[in-house]
């Protein structure tokens, strides 16, 4: 765990009127702690004093907390008393059809993806929905730019994947890279980081936390081949950021299972849910019906066909997933 080297107040950690306004009268004496380590069973975080390791109760699971969650402990043994509301959730549906909590209380959401075989468009528009289904705003980071290529034709294509898309060309290893991603982290602010294994997260954290050598996260190497990585990071942890703030890293995910993201969707493809209102039909599915608005700007190319059908499956996925669900109620 990292010292809290100049963290040492609330505000620092994150905390707000968002969360100092669900304390009542019984919480008073409670000390309030930001979870920055779930591993397995064990549970730690940060207080305003320092590290603190946590004791839940025999009733609760580890599973029901997130890296970034504010909680209220008793001050002598920290016993969790209770979990205070979140201001956002990051989390991903798993192929069992379980969820997975990734983060909480984050302000912003860094998809971080190489400049090699590694940019997969259709992966990166499942991050883009989860991030806005969650409402997180995104930020694609560009990493290993080093290539004969170059970034170029990776940036083109990243414009298109979604409107208003901050995107950022870093390498990881270099200390300028804290300069050029400063301005979405600051006093009490929290970037977590997302993306598959092998595209530098571990490097990004270890450089914008400005860690030792024994405390800085594994790295691991890229096979040429297929330009995949190792997972070198096997818990979710919040590390404080030399230039203020906090970078949440988690092991690296290479696939994300859709699930109940119908506004994440819309928002990712706006060029399409746009178009709905102005189909003949109320429930247009955009295939088959005539007078679709949708299936007409598809032919006249305002729409790109690939793009479509990408829609296409990954709204099926999300529908498929959500009626799976109902039945199971």
């Amino acid at each position: 765990m990292l010292e809290p080297t100049g963290v040492a107040a609330l505000g620092a950690l994150g905390w707000s009127s968002f969360f100092s306004d669900q304390i009542g009268e019984d919480d008073v004496h409670l000390v309030p702690v930001r979870i920055a380590n779930i591993h397995r069973a064990r549970i730690s975080g940060y207080s305003a004093n320092g590290p603190v390791d946590l004791v839940l109760p025999a009733s609760e699971a580890v599973g029901d907390y997130a890296v970034g969650d504010f909680v209220l402990a008793e001050p002598g043994d920290h016993l969790v008393r209770r979990r205070l509301e979140r201001t956002s959730l990051l989390s991903r549906r798993m192929s069992d059809g379980s969820t997975q909590l990734s983060g909480a209380n984050v302000d912003t959401l860094f998809i971080v993806t190489s400049c090699n075989d590694d940019f997969n468009v259709p992966r990166l528009e499942r991050y883009l929905a989860m991030a806005a289904q969650c409402e997180i705003p995104p930020v694609l980071v560009l990493t290993k730019a080093d290539t004969p290529q170059g970034a170029d034709p990776f940036v083109t294509l990243a414009s298109d994947l979604a409107r208003d898309l901050p995107i950022v060309v870093v390498d990881p290893r270099r200390p300028e890279v804290v300069s050029k991603l400063q301005s979405w982290f600051g006093f009490g602010k929290t970037v977590a980081l997302t993306g598959s294994s092998g595209v530098g997260k571990s490097t990004l954290v270890n450089t914008l936390s400005g860690s030792s050598a024994d405390s800085a996260q594994l790295t691991g190497a890229v096979r040429e081949s297929d330009s995949k990585g190792r997972h070198t990071t096997t818990a979710r942890s919040l590390h404080v950021v030399s230039v203020g703030g906090w970078v949440l890293d988690s092991p690296g995910i290479r696939s994300v299972h859709l699930g109940e993201m119908a506004e994440g969707l819309d928002a990712v493809f706006a060029e399409i849910s746009e178009l709905e209102s102005r189909c003949k039909f109320r429930n247009c599915t955009h295939s088959h019906e005539p007078a679709c608005a949708v299936l007409k700007a598809v032919e006249d190319g305002r729409i790109d066909p690939d793009r479509f059908a990408r829609w296409r499956k990954l709204h099926d996925e999300n529908s498929a997933s959500g009626a799976h669900k109902s039945s199971r109620r």
